[in-house]
This record gives C-alpha cells, sequence and structure tokens, in this order.
C-alpha cells in the first residue's frame, strides 16, 4: 500500500515540472519569435532554465524509491 501511495505522490509531483517546462519553452519561442537576433542568449537561458526545473522531478523520482516502506 505505501508503495503505490508512493507512485501516486510521483505522478503528481511530475505535473509540477511538467507545467514549468511547457512555460518555459513557450517563454523562449515567443521571445524568439520577436526578437531572432536574441535566439543565442535567450536559448542557454531556457536550457538553464529547463534543467532547474526538471532537478526537481529528478529528485522527488529518488525520494520516492528512497522513501518505498
Amino acid at each position: 500500500m505505501g508503495g503505490t501511495l508512493n507512485m501516486i505522490g510521483l505522478g503528481l509531483a511530475a505535473i509540477g515540472p511538467a507545467i514549468g517546462v511547457g512555460l518555459i519553452f513557450a517563454a523562449y519561442v515567443t521571445g524568439v519569435a520577436r526578437q531572432p537576433e536574441a535566439q543565442g542568449r535567450l536559448q542557454s537561458i531556457a536550457i538553464f532554465g529547463f534543467v532547474l526545473a526538471e532537478q526537481f522531478f529528478i529528485i522527488s523520482l529518488a525520494l520516492a524509491f528512497v522513501l518505498k516502506p
């Protein structure tokens, strides 16, 4: 039963980073559409934001398996 609740929590924890990544790349595409010459700078910022958003999911994934009773 405890393992099942951990997996449900993991699924819920994946929602936040998924929304964050979607918003990051939506802003990136909008920024490049408005200023194509700023693509290089915006791309590095978007990749950095992607890494920060995904680290929370990776930490929650690790915790879901570590805290499994």
